[in-house]
């Protein structure tokens, strides 16, 4: 993108226009998508309008939005930045901050108290019953990297141990990806919208009430289990008290929930490490990070380490065979 003090005094002009006033001073927040710049009253995202387009969908999704999920949008558009046109979404700024990854801090009450809160109103979002173009835009096909069917969790794996010519992820490893591959559910559903990406940094609290939740690109028609493997697996230390909460709220026996998000883990670092693999001078970060989730999942057992952990799991079956 364009100088960032440009991009900051382009982001102030849209504020103003926005609100009608000078914005007060801006800072920027951490994004690693977007250039986004926060004030006292509003937050405001940018991206080059050649860059990836899943701010349109954020911004055509958020109006029609259940009441109260998002923060409210105040405008919207495309802004002549030097030699570039910039896309923007510019938010009314909602009190709170971001519980973060793992919940650094939360103890086991807060957890709970939060994890309630953000499951009550991600049933709020799957409940929702979107029409015409809003629900037209929810089906449009995304590459979200999440579970569609066992057919295509098996074709994924393959792909990424033929891509795999060096070695890079150790075979037991992809052994045991390809065993939960194998045992997946044949298909998943798309009946109803959710979040897909409701990790903790996405979500806003002040006081332990949750006032929002935020970046809506990677919204779609799913399952339910989409949006709880999110909240349950990004939620550290408390993760069974987060598992435990999704459980009671749904209805769901515990060993269905961790089954579901087992498998869609599984999908998720698949796609991850095949897009890694194919770039591997830009992704070795990303390459690192997700064989270390792998292992977790895989060696480390991790939906089945908790209370369960005697529980056969796919990974075990290898041994068997």
């Amino acid at each position: 993108m364009t100088d960032p003090r440009h991009t900051h005094m382009a982001a102030r002009t849209i504020a103003a226009a926005a609100l009608g006033r000078d914005p007060g001073p801006m800072t920027t927040a951490p994004s690693s998508s977007h250039h986004v710049f926060a004030g006292s009253d509003v937050v405001l995202k940018l991206i080059d309008t050649d860059g990836h387009t899943r701010l349109n969908r954020e911004i055509a999704l958020t109006p029609h939005l259940p009441p109260g999920l998002a923060a409210p949008l105040l405008d919207s558009g495309v802004h002549r930045l030097g030699t570039r046109n910039v896309r923007y979404a510019c938010y009314a700024r909602v009190p709170g901050t971001a519980p973060g990854m793992g919940l650094p801090g939360a103890d086991s009450t807060t957890a709970r108290v939060l994890a309630e809160q953000a499951v009550q109103r991600l049933l709020s979002l799957h409940a929702w019953k979107p029409t015409g173009h809003v629900a037209q835009l929810l089906k449009e096909p995304l590459d979200h990297g999440g579970f569609t069917s066992r057919e295509a969790l098996v074709t994924e794996v393959d792909a990424l141990a033929a891509l795999d010519g060096r070695g890079a992820v150790p075979r037991s490893l992809l052994d045991g990806l390809a065993a939960i591959a194998e045992s997946a559910p044949h298909h998943a559903l798309t009946n109803v919208p959710v979040h897909a990406d409701c990790h903790w940094d996405n979500w806003l609290a002040h006081d332990r009430a949750v006032t929002a939740l935020l970046d809506f690109e990677w919204a779609r028609f799913g399952t339910p289990a989409d949006d709880w493997l999110f909240l349950v697996r990004f939620s550290g230390p408390h993760m069974e008290t987060v598992l435990d909460v999704v459980a009671r709220a749904t209805r769901t026996p515990v060993e269905s929930l961790r089954s579901d998000c087992e498998v869609r883990e599984a999908a998720h670092l698949a796609s991850d490490l095949r897009a890694a693999l194919q770039h591997p001078d830009e992704q070795a970060k990303l390459l690192t990070d997700r064989i270390r989730s792998l292992e977790e999942l895989v060696v480390g057992r991790y939906w089945w380490r908790g209370p369960r952990r005697d529980r056969m799991t796919p990974t075990d079956s290898l041994a068997e065979r």
